[in-house]
């Protein structure tokens, strides 16, 4: 039996007057669709620490910080179907924040390079991100379920 990969994903919400949501697109690639941050963790690596870490790579984002983990979901990968343990954070990002800059991915793992067009959308979302990763949103708040999904 393959050891699934373990991962952390980013619920960043901030409150303007009304919650939202940290989102991004990779820049000239539609076909990935709308994701929240998202990773690998490096092998010894403390999950919330990881988690900051990917925020930080993948959107530029260094003033976020841990608010809680929200759920463990394992699910294999969609394309490959390897296994994966993700662990869902929700961080909490300063009102100050701007509402949406590019950002060029720095790191070590595949998106490397790539420029994502990070944005903050209101909460409950309209519609599923990428991957589901929308699946546990009602867990940080049920008001804050996608609008076309039924409560879990």
């Amino acid at each position: 039996m393959n050891r699934p990969r373990i991962r952390v994903a980013a619920y960043v919400t901030r409150h303007l007057p009304g919650p939202e949501l940290l989102v991004f697109d990779h820049v000239g690639m539609p076909q990935a669709g709308t994701q929240v941050p998202a990773g690998g963790v490096r092998s010894g690596e403390d999950l919330q620490h990881a988690v900051l870490r990917e925020v930080a790579e993948e959107t530029g984002l260094l003033t976020a910080s841990v608010v809680r983990r929200v759920t463990v979901e394992d699910r294999p990968h969609p394309d490959t179907r390897r296994p994966r343990r993700t662990t869902y954070f929700q961080l909490q990002a300063p009102p100050a924040t701007a509402d949406a800059w590019n950002h060029t991915v720095y790191g070590d793992g595949d998106d490397v390079g790539l420029t994502f067009a990070c944005r903050f959308l209101p909460l409950p979302l309209k519609r599923p991100l990428a991957d589901d990763q929308d699946l546990w949103l009602g867990h940080v708040d049920p008001r804050w379920t996608t609008l076309t999904r039924a409560p879990r």
